[in-house]
């Protein structure tokens, strides 16, 4: 039956693919909870391990409904309704059904999903990935079956897994191996055929690009090796059955050779697999599960199964390969061999005598060649080291298990040996019955122990220690016991290789030559080798008898070697005869050359594993083997020979002391003038021996003054040589072998890799130095690296190689096919990278040194010549060559590594990248290409992050960690590049438009709208995975410096306004990025918290711009939803889709009430988030020195510091490393070198304190980072969002809950003092919004006086709050000024909620009793304001001082803020504790006296040019300060005592009003700066005079007892500034602020009228334009307040002056003139001009103007209380108009929300309310005071006066003052007589006049209107009948007959 649905993931890939990662999870990477996935899966594919690799069977049903899907469609499991297919598509997928023999929905299932992966495919079709997925399936298949028979229980190895899942996995395989697993693994291995399926491919055009034909080759290789491997794997831990072994055996009998005779490494796993089942040899390890071990194999316990092998491998029949025959053999004759010695045998005897015989059979199927040649010689054999172990037991257990064998193989061959002799001897030709099989067992043995890629060592088992050798301390440590017996095979080993080189017959020299090389591989066994060769030589003595030791010593060999150099050196011929090749060499014949060549060989062995021998060896001063060599070097010896010493040499030269005195020797013998090309027979190895030697002698030591004396010292001889001999001429020359070519290539660039390397240019380099050579002066040569990097910096034949290589390079790669010499090709390609990333590294410091020393070399930046013309390709492409490395990062994942480092360091220099970005997107194909490399090194699934650099020992270990270096690298260029202007190539990378604007870009998932798959998506998918699990993103915890940087990518890209817009619409739509990787807040490392820290910064960074972002395009579903993640502290119900709460809501809710909360609450994201950013801080201890100077050292480290990418400022520690041991070198004399140790120590140690301090650096730096994301993330979470997306009651219980938690952290012991700037800044804010939050509330009526306390939040919190703040202020201390300007902020917002807000006022509350206001409740407002005042008081002085402190000196914020703390506290210290402080203390004096010293720069705040404006601010908040302190009486006098008005007066800069002319006004508009921030110049002067004003009204209104004082103080100012103060009176603006000033000035001036002093003050007010003059010119306007304040202080002035004048009328003075007539229209500027008194007229105006406007302000103030009774029921419009007044810009009322709208109306009703009150208030003065000046006068002048002549009429400026008021001080006034005189001006007829105007003027409507104010205010306000008595009184004058 098949499935009606059609699988998405295709039923042959996507359910496999899955199988294969939970096993892969399960068994390998060892995942917890792994076993029940597992198991899961395991019963879901038991059908396909069943039948191994069926695919499903065609059949017609399923070609029906294919054939349909174009018409009626196809229904496709997870999608809803049937889908159409394209024609096109079916027609492939029957093709491809034909293919693979597969059933036609499969097929179809397999194009789908080919067509969905295509994006992961970059340029191939569906049907080529189809392909791809169908192989890529079997081989999921095959890698899982291999994994789960590795994980089984056995006899060979273990993976240490726990027994649930081993049981799981034994039982699995044991069912699947009973149904005949074994034949159907041999079937398809047998079937499965790489040239077969490639027929069948290429004939339906199955095959796409090189690169596609090389992954389905991979593929199905690896597909039958995994199944080989099944099988190999299932051995090793369990027997197969007799028929199963039957099976196999019969497999084997048909396995061919290949060409070149090995078995390929597919059959190797097979016959490796025999040979486990034979193998028997882990009977002798004694494991605790040995019996049952034994119990399950049918060698002991099956004698069929015993039989039936026997007669199959005794049977005669040949197979195809003899020597596999015969290794069977022998490995069965060797398990028959251990099953005679075991108990159990006995039963076997038949079979077991049989041994002998199988084993000569195996000896004439020549087993040791074929397993040298078949098995040694398969390239996979040294990649298992299982198939080492059994094949090293093989070859042991024939040693020593078959010794009489053994013997008779050395006896044939010493007879072999003897009949060769005599043939030579007799020159007859050699007998045909010879047999090599000793010489092929030694070099078997030579052969398989010189290669140890797992270091395992085995060849010490030949090695046992002698006798003679105990007392060395080597022995003890070798093999852990000292004296202990060595087991028995490894005696008989032992005996063998001596026994072998006694009497070594010629024949075998070479042979045991080789075997010795083999067994001398590796530390230990190098030793024992070197300590035989000793041994065996001759002694002294001996030599001396004549007899000669064993030809096998190191005696008999130095000895030879130095014969031959006697010679040879007799022989050498005249260079300069022209026939200088070869000569005929009659010293040395073929076979010595291969003796010595065989020596050498082994000598390099030793010497390079044993650096004793190389030191005893060369110190031995008969054998002298280094000059020998060289000396053999300049004689006439074959080539090969020549490399071969010169390799030995190298082995020498890897201890520095021998090398340096090797250089000497190489410069005595010239040797680079010798002629070493050996290009006439087209091989170099001398030109590689060389280039080998000159490698390990540059690494070891490069002595600075080589050659001195002989010639100018220096490497250069050898540099140029290098370079014009070996290098540059290397592509043109002839070879006979193509690989040689890249050989040579290889080791001269490693050369030059390592001097460019080692190079640090200095600024002696480039300075031209000079040497003395035999007598006259030549300049010196530059260090090599120099030369290097001049050659690289320069359009120099080395650097177009280099090039030219990398393209070649590349080429070659792009074919995917075996070539010659690719290994070396690829080394050379990486030693080109190599020197390009160096030379880019190093060119700043060189250029910067070469422009420095002014020297004349030219260079140019290498990133300019890499932008040069190919010459190849005649386009710009080298940087394109470089890059496309990268799409090889799979097969050379060393070469993309340096390529992308490469690309990272051009990517710094801006002007290249937007070449770049033309070059790379200039051919479509390359930049697809391009693209598909950058995202597959990105996507790599095998890198992985290493803690600890240092372990490279595994291969594989060491892979993955290059490739994730190359991620690093690639997500540091798109960081870099994103910083740069458009376009760049990060923008490129990441998919975005770079031909259009970037911010048209429309991202697609890849493959919608053929998007291609970019870096952006490689980056998204490694950061998704894992997401859905509740683990989290399993790469930050796996790679966690890499997710960091992913992180960063993505917050660039949401931050850059370009990029902003697609990015976050694409990661809020196809990804929802943000929400799944926010949940998983916070990321925990307990190995890495920095990278933790930084990974979660990027994210609530990101996270910020996103709430901002959705709040402003009012996407308010996706803010409430991060909101809601965030915020929230009830548990997630994830699955209920909104709406759907219902019932279960409300009953959980009243539970969780019930249960207080217990079980509902969770921790909200934000502080789990806060809780993972520690606050503490471990700091590294002192350094501890004994040798050096600890300050030196410190400054040392300083110098040594810089600041690297992320901005940290860090050490260089190599740097440091370098400058530390320089020093210890520079030390003299023998007491250094003997302390050298210690001071290596020393400097071990100060390197460790240093990397830690660069890790607390890090550390911290980290937590400031994630600690200010956070903080912005809180902050955009209360500012930016909308309101009501966070109910007021939560949003104060979570700003309770973040400041709270903040304050514990920050409070605690250990917390870091750099982060508490940071705290202090979020505290700020959220206090800002706590107490926002809460007046919101109150101003919405919200429990206000509820029981809790203050509104939503309970009052005891807002105590701990304030608590908490108050600590962190006093655990800042003295340090930390500008912090606590932060903090001081936070409290005054938090001492703003206790503070009452405006209240309308009614005008009824004056009626209230005085007893009802004493008695009425507290409200809350004063309940908490006494609260906290008793919390800050309970701090004591503490508090006190540091607030006073730093309100008086230090920065200017905190200043200003600590003073307006200090102005908040005492407004609310009733009981004046702060007062009396900062009076006694004298901090109150320092401010006062402060005022003096800032005189100057506040006069500088007046200049035209824009200022620093901090001294005004400071300024205006001192005097807010001492305005506060004057309110109260005690306080006034304190001021004045602390002299304040003496201080204000020196004070020059009341004088310096600014000029108001054009010039000034133009020079401030020129001068202005746009924002418009800074005021006028006036504007600034009137901030400084008003303040000033101001605390003088109130030092006036408060010192009332002792008024004469305060009064006398500030007259004493008004007079020493009266110039100042006239032109300010005089003054014709009528703006804003000219009107204050003239409100406060009058303010004083009334308040100051002195008795005694009224004189002056008066004439004063005369002398400056009378200001009652001005009453009448005020246009009713917003300035009403201060005009009927100027009328209300003159009005109050000439009351004072009349009543202090005299209480009686006849007595009084007169301040108006007898004129009734008011001031009439236009003309009373005029009147004023020349009438110096002021009429009475004036008066009666005046009143009568208060008297309507009284009216209207009434008027207006029942409106507005109307108004805000009824706020709800206004309509919105005239809603909107009362906003308007609050709020700025336009369309501004337009964006607040409704309930906003209503509380800014509601606040704009109570201002008008409040404003009109106090209007009404001042009309209702100046009524009153007009009355009253008006019945004074009246009563004078028509009661007491005595008119004079009528001629003498009103003359101008005349005065009608009393003889007191004659002395005028000013003398603006004449001076007159007596009383009499003053008053006789006053005509009858004047006062006639002024009767009949007044009486026209103060009519019965006027008399009705006053009467009325009295009634509608006065009485309400308790003065009941003061207006009533003066009306009376008035009309009472008036009506008065004449008399």
């Amino acid at each position: 039956m098949t499935n009606p649905f059609i699988h998405p993931g295709a039923s042959l890939w996507g359910p496999l693919k899955e199988l294969w990662e939970t096993v892969d999870g399960a068994v390998l990477r060892k995942q917890p909870e792994s076993v029940h996935l597992l198991d899961l899966q395991l019963k879901k594919h038991k059908p396909h391990f069943l039948s191994l690799f069926k695919n499903p069977p065609k059949s017609a049903e399923q070609r029906e409904k294919v054939r349909k899907a174009s018409t009626e469609g196809i229904a496709i499991q997870g999608q809803q309704g049937a889908r159409l297919l394209p024609e096109q598509l079916l027609t492939e997928a029957f093709i491809l059904s034909d293919l693979f023999d597969i059933g036609e929905l499969a097929a179809l299932e397999l194009l789908l999903a080919g067509e969905q992966q295509q994006p992961h495919f970059p340029g191939l079709t569906r049907g080529l990935v189809g392909v791809l997925l169908y192989w890529d399936g079997k081989l999921c298949m095959a890698n899982s079956l291999r994994t789960l028979i590795q994980s089984r229980h056995g006899k060979t190895f273990t993976l240490d897994l726990s027994g649930e899942l081993v049981a799981l996995t034994t039982r699995f395989t044991d069912e699947l191996m009973s149904q005949g697993l074994t034949k159907r693994i041999l079937t398809l291995v047998s079937e499965i055929n790489v040239t077969r399926e490639f027929e069948r491919l290429q004939k339906e055009r199955g095959l796409g690009n090189e690169k596609h034909r090389k992954e389905v080759s991979d593929l199905i290789k690896e597909c039958r090796q995994a199944l080989a491997d099944s099988l190999f794997s299932w051995t090793c831990q369990s027997p197969l059955t007799k028929e199963d072994t039957l099976a196999l055996i019969g497999n084997l009998e048909t396995v061919t050779a290949q060409a070149d005779g090995s078995l390929d490494s597919v059959n190797l796993s097979l016959v490796m697999a025999l040979l486990y089942c034979l193998d028997v040899s882990f009977i002798e390890q004694g494991t605790e599960d040995r019996e049952d071990l034994l119990q399950a194999l049918p060698l002991l316990t099956e004698r069929q199964y015993v039989s039936a092998v026997h007669s199959r491998l005794m049977d005669g029949q040949p197979w195809k390969l003899p020597g596999l025959q015969a290794v069977c053999r022998l490995a069965w004759a060797l398990s028959l061999r251990v099953l005679s010695q075991l108990p159990q045998g006995s039963a076997l005897v038949e079979f077991t005598e049989a041994d002998e015989a199988l084993a000569d059979q195996a000896l004439l199927g020549d087993v040791f060649l074929f397993m040298k040649e078949g098995m040694l010689g398969c390239e996979s054999f040294a990649r298992e080291e299982f198939f080492i172990r059994r094949l090293h037991s093989l070859i042991t257990d024939f040693l020593a298990l078959m010794p009489m064998k053994v013997k008779q193989l050395r006896n044939r061959a010493d007879e072999d040996a003897r009949l060769v002799h005599m043939s030579l001897q007799m020159d007859s030709e050699l007998p045909s019955s010879l047999r090599k099989d000793l010489d092929h067992l030694m070099i078997l043995i030579g052969e398989f122990y010189s290669k140890d890629p797992f270091g395992l060592e085995m060849g010490l088992e030949f090695w046992c220690p002698t006798e003679s050798l105990q007392h060395t301390s080597l022995q003890g440590s070798y093999l852990g016991m000292a004296l202990q017996r060595p087991p028995h095979k490894q005696v008989v080993l032992s005996k063998f290789v001596r026994q072998m080189g006694d009497l070594l017959p010629s024949t075998l020299y070479i042979s045991y030559l080789r075997m010795l090389k083999g067994l001398a591989n590796g530390p230990q066994c190098a030793h024992y080798c070197f300590s035989l060769l000793k041994t065996n030589g001759a002694t002294h003595s001996d030599n001396i008898q004549g007899v000669s030791g064993s030809p096998v010593s190191w005696e008999h060999f130095f000895h030879s070697l130095m014969l031959y150099h006697e010679n040879l050196r007799r022989d050498l011929p005249n260079p300069d005869a022209a026939h200088y090749r070869h000569p005929p060499l009659r010293g040395i014949t073929q076979r010595e050359m291969e003796g010595l060549t065989s020596f050498l060989q082994l000598l390099t062995t030793i010497i390079t594993w044993s650096e004793n021998a190389r030191l005893a060896l060369c110190e031995h001063p008969q054998w002298t083997p280094v000059v020998v060599m060289l000396g053999l070097l300049q004689c006439s010896v074959p080539p090969i020979l020549k490399a071969e010493l010169l390799h030995c040499l190298a082995a020498f030269g890897k201890s520095p002391e021998i090398a340096a005195s090797l250089w000497q020797s190489l410069e005595y013998t010239q040797f680079i003038f010798l002629p070493m090309q050996c290009s006439s027979c087209e091989e170099y190895p001398l030109t590689r021996g060389f280039c080998h030697l000159i490698s390990t002698l540059v690494e070891s030591s490069l002595p600075v003054n080589l050659g001195a004396g002989l010639r100018v010292p220096g490497f250069q001889p050898y540099l140029n040589f290098l370079r014009d001999s070996v290098f540059l001429p290397f592509p043109t020359r002839a070879y006979r072998r193509p690989a040689e070519k890249w050989e040579v290539a290889d080791s001269v660039l490693e050369v030059f890799h390592k001097l460019l390397r080692d190079y640090e240019p200095q600024p002696s380099d480039f300075v031209q130095e000079v040497v003395e050579l035999q007598g006259e002066q030549v300049p010196a040569h530059k260090p090599p690296g120099h030369s290097i990097m001049f050659h690289l910096l320069n359009d120099s034949p080395m650097l177009a190689l280099c090039l030219s290589l990398l393209e070649e390079g590349v080429r070659q790669l792009d074919t995917y096919a075996p070539f010659p010499g690719k290994k070396h090709l690829e080394s050379a390609v990486l030693h080109c990278l190599c020197l390009l990333d160096l030379a880019l590294e190093k060119e700043v410091v060189f250029m910067d040194l070469l422009r420095e020393s002014q020297s004349s070399l030219l260079v140019s930046p290498l990133e300019q010549l890499l932008q040069g013309v190919s010459p190849q390709t005649r386009r710009a492409d080298h940087i394109v060559n470089i890059a496309r490395y990268l799409y090889h990062s799979s097969s050379n994942p060393e070469a993309a590594f340096q390529s992308a480092k490469i690309l990272r360091r051009i990517a710094n220099y801006p002007n290249i990248q937007i070449r770049l970005v033309g070059d790379f997107t200039h051919d479509q194909a390359v930049s697809d290409k391009l693209m598909a490399g950058f995202v597959e090194c990105l996507d790599n699934e095998e890198a992985e992050e290493e803690a600890e650099k240092g372990d490279d020992s595994d291969a594989q270990k060491k892979v993955a960690r290059i490739r994730h270096e190359t991620q690093i690298h690639i997500l540091n260029l798109l960081i870099t590049s994103l910083d740069l202007k458009t376009p760049n190539l990060a923008l490129y990378l990441l998919g975005y438009e770079v031909k259009k604007p970037v911010s048209s870009t429309n991202l697609q998932d890849p493959g919608v709208l053929g998007c291609p798959r970019s870096c952006l998506h490689a980056i998204l998918s490694l950061l998704q995975r894992g997401t859905e699990k509740r683990s989290g993103p399993v790469l930050t915890q796996e790679a966690p410096h890499l997710a960091e940087l992913c992180y960063q990518v993505i917050y660039q890209l949401c931050a850059c306004p370009d990029t902003s817009g697609p990015t976050m619409r694409y990661l809020r739509t196809s990804q929802d990025f943000l929400f799944s990787h926010l949940q998983h807040l916070p990321f925990i490392l307990p190995g890495n918290q920095i990278a933790a820290l930084s990974q979660m910064s990027w994210l609530m960074k990101t996270a910020a711009i996103e709430l901002r972002v959705t709040s402003l395009n009012r996407q308010r579903s996706h803010t409430q939803r991060l909101i809601s993640l965030l915020l929230d502290d009830q548990p997630h119900t994830q699955h209920t889709a909104d709406g759907e709460s219902g019932m279960e809501e409300e009953t959980r809710s009243v539970s969780g009430f019930l249960h207080f909360d217990t079980v509902s609450k969770v921790r909200r994201k934000l502080l789990s988030v806060l809780d993972a950013i520690h606050f503490s801080q471990d700091m590294p201890e002192l350094l501890q020195l004994d040798f050096f100077e600890r300050t030196q050292i410190e400054q040392v480290i300083s110098n040594c510091e810089h600041i690297n990418e992320q901005g940290h400022t860090v050490c260089n520690v190599k740097l440091l490393h370098r400058v530390l041991v320089a020093e210890v070198n520079a030390l003299q004399g023998m007491a250094a070198i003997g302390q050298r140790p210690l001071l290596m120590e020393e400097v071990n140690s100060i390197l460790q304190q240093v990397v830690e301090r660069n890790r607390v650096r890090r550390s911290l730096s980290a937590k400031r980072h994630a600690l200010q994301s956070w903080r912005s993330l809180v902050e955009t979470l209360l500012t930016a969002c909308p309101v009501d997306l966070i109910p007021a009651d939560d949003r104060q219980l979570i700003i309770r809950d973040l400041l709270l938690d903040l304050h514990d952290k920050v409070l605690s012991e250990d917390a870091a003092g750099e982060l508490m700037p940071i705290v202090a800044g979020a505290v700020f804010t959220l206090t800002a919004h706590l107490s926002q939050s809460v007046l919101s509330e109150q101003q919405q009526g919200v429990g206000l006086e509820a029981s809790s306390g203050f509104a939503s939040i309970a009052n005891s919190a807002l105590h701990l709050i304030l608590r908490k703040l108050l600590d962190f202020i006093l655990c800042t201390g003295g340090g930390y000024q500008r912090l606590r300007a932060h903090l001081y902020g936070s409290l005054l917002y938090y001492l703003q909620i206790a503070q009452k807000p405006e209240e309308p006022d009614t005008l009824q509350t004056a009626g209230k009793a005085m007893w009802e206001r004493l008695t009425a409740p507290e409200d809350g407002f004063s309940k908490l304001q006494r609260e906290n005042l008793s919390i800050i008081e309970s701090y004591g002085q503490a508090l006190m001082e540091v607030v006073c402190r730093d309100a008086c000196d230090g920065h200017e914020i905190s200043r200003m803020l600590a003073l307006a703390v200090l102005d908040r506290i005492l407004s609310i210290d009733r009981q004046n504790q702060w007062l009396v402080y900062i009076c006694n203390s004298g901090y109150l004096r320092s401010v006062v006296e402060s005022l003096r010293q800032d005189d100057a720069a506040v006069q500088s705040l007046l200049t035209p040019q824009p200022p620093l404006l901090k001294p005004l601010y400071i300024y205006e908040s001192k005097m807010a300060l001492l305005t506060r302190v004057a309110k109260t009486g005690q306080g006034a006098v304190e001021l004045l005592r602390c002299g304040l008005v003496v201080q204000l007066i020196e004070c020059q800069v009341f004088d310096m009003v600014p000029d108001s002319d054009a010039h000034s006004i133009f020079v401030y508009l020129v001068m202005r700066d746009p924002s418009g921030f800074i005021p006028s110049p006036m504007d600034r002067y009137r901030q400084i005079l008003l303040p000033t004003l101001r605390l003088f009204q109130v030092i006036l209104t408060s010192t009332s007892i002792n008024h004469q004082q305060g009064a006398a103080q500030v007259l004493q100012w008004l007079i020493v500034h009266a110039d100042t103060i006239q032109s300010l009176l005089r003054c014709q603006e009528l703006s804003m602020g000219a009107l204050q000033e003239l409100s406060l000035l009058t303010g004083i001036i009334s308040k100051t009228a002195l008795p005694g002093t009224n004189i002056t003050a008066h004439a004063l007010l005369f002398k400056f334009t009378p200001p009652c003059s001005l009453l009448s010119s005020f246009p009713f306007s917003k300035s009403h307040i201060s005009i009927s304040a100027v009328c209300a202080n003159i009005m109050e002035y000439c009351q004072t002056l009349l009543l202090q004048s005299s209480a009686q009328a006849q007595f009084s003075i007169c301040l108006f003139s007898p004129s009734g007539s008011e001031p009439a229209g236009r003309d009373r500027g005029r009147t004023v001009a020349y009438s110096r008194v002021p009429s009475l007229g004036l008066v009666l105006y005046l009143l009568k103007n208060s008297a309507a406007d009284f009216f209207r302000f009434h008027q207006s103030h029942r409106q507005s209380l109307g108004k805000l009774q009824s706020l709800d029921q206004l309509p919105p419009e005239e809603l909107k108009e009362l906003c308007q007044g609050l709020v700025s810009g336009p369309g501004g009322v337009e964006k607040i929300s409704s309930v906003q709208r209503n509380l800014l109306a509601k606040r704009r009703l109570v201002q008008l309310i409040n404003n009109r009150a106090k209007l009404l208030a001042l009309c209702s003065y100046v009524i009153e005071t007009c009355l009253f000046v008006l019945w004074r006068h009246l009563e004078y002048y028509l009661l007491h006066c005595t008119p004079t002549d009528p001629k003498d009429s009103l003359l101008p400026g005349a005065g009608l003052f009393r003889s007191r008021l004659t002395d005028d001080s000013f003398g603006g006034l004449q001076a007159s007589g007596g009383r009499g005189l003053g008053l006789s001006r006053v005509s009858q007829q004047d006062l006639d006049l002024l009767k009949s105007d007044m009486a026209a003027g103060f009519g019965e409507a006027l008399q009705r209107k006053l009467l009325e104010v009295e009634g509608l205010y006065s009485q309400v306000r308790s003065r009941y009948t003061f207006i009533q008595a003066l009306v009376r009184r008035i009309r009472g004058l008036l009506r008065q007959p004449k008399s």
